[in-house]
């Protein structure tokens, strides 16, 4: 058992990474195995995110004041965190993908850019491109229009030079 300093060490950690982070998904893991949490772990990391199991009522104490609190307030069951800095959409991705190989780990709920999202949303996020992927077709729609244009160009001067060929080879030009 832990004793109270290291419980309040544990609530003030909880509350740093609360008050600090956007990105938060509430998560129930019964009846993982040590494989399935070190694959959890695994999955949460390579997708940019942090993983922590954490107890309901110290949970709930962490929350207050901070914009997890609707979220973390009457928890029940085995409840861990992942959270992240970074893009939501890449964590939720891997968490979702993870719930679906192991029907075990279920949402329960999520913090997203300071808003909470249900299990409902939490998937359609999931569903959402990557910002690598929404950049890429941004940059496309960007250079496409330009390409176009070069295109366009380089046309004009491709048909002049071949109506100027023709005519040589037709002798319509007179020296």
């Amino acid at each position: 058992m832990k004793d109270r300093k290291q419980k309040q060490a544990d609530l003030d950690a909880l509350r740093e990474i609360l008050s600090q982070t956007d990105n938060v998904f509430l998560t129930g893991f019964e009846k993982l195995t040590v494989d399935q949490d070190f694959t959890l772990r695994k999955t949460v990391r390579e997708a940019g995110g942090r993983y922590k199991v954490i107890k309901n009522t110290i949970a709930e104490k962490a929350a207050a004041g901070t914009n997890a609190e609707p979220v973390m307030s009457g928890l029940a069951g085995m409840t861990s965190v992942a959270y992240t800095k970074a893009d939501p959409v890449a964590l939720a991705k891997a968490l979702t993908k993870y719930a679906k190989d192991n029907p075990t780990f279920t949402f329960k709920a999520g913090i997203v850019e300071g808003r909470v999202f249900n299990v409902a949303s939490i998937e359609a996020l999931a569903s959402m491109p990557s910002k690598e992927e929404i950049y890429a077709k941004l940059l496309f729609l960007i250079q496409a229009p330009a390409q176009r244009l070069v295109t366009v160009t380089n046309a004009v001067g491709r048909n002049l030079a071949v109506v100027v060929d023709q005519g040589v080879k037709e002798n319509k030009f007179s020296s």
